[in-house]
């Protein structure tokens, strides 16, 4: 029993090494800011399939504090940390009745907040500018398309979930 925790605990950290290393190699291309973090979020679905929901918090944490502070890309970290938890709370709003009004509204909710505090209360006014110079409808189209990812990457989840490893 002992020796079966220390293989979960030993995978669940070699998978946080492999997340964070993901996250640190999203700089090197522009597009990586928003595909580091959905990759980061599908491991963490292995890693909650397989260590069980204890572990995938603790992971959720490393890799997000990990990718905070050793991470290049400063708003693909912001991503991870705002939206990397959604896995774990999927099952439950999968129950309720109204899942995907919820689910609609944490993760607009998430990303205007996770915004608001990179432009307003961390000063990465290079971020606003980049928004400001798209203009609202192109920002308007963002926020769109971000919604339809992140639906996508629940119906990625969905089908991860019933599959066996």
């Amino acid at each position: 029993m002992r020796n079966n925790q220390a293989k979960i605990i030993a995978l669940g950290g070699m998978m946080a090494a492999l997340a964070v290393t993901i996250m640190c190699l999203g700089a090197l291309i522009p597009l990586a800011t928003f595909l580091c973090p959905v990759l980061c979020i599908l491991l963490e679905q292995f890693v909650l399939k397989n260590c069980g929901s204890r572990i995938g918090w603790a992971w959720y944490g490393a890799v997000a504090i990990l990718s905070l502070l050793l991470g290049p890309d400063k708003e693909a970290a912001a991503v991870f940390a705002f939206l990397g938890y959604y896995p774990m709370l999927k099952p439950k709003l999968d129950a309720m009745k109204l899942g995907i009004l919820l689910k609609l509204v944490l993760f607009n909710a998430s990303v205007l907040v996770m915004y608001w505090l990179l432009i307003y209360l961390f000063g990465m006014a290079q971020i606003a500018q980049e928004y400001t110079e798209m203009g609202v409808v192109m920002t308007a189209v963002t926020l769109v398309l971000g919604n339809v990812t992140f639906f996508m990457l629940d119906h990625v989840l969905a089908k991860k979930l019933r599959r066996r490893y």
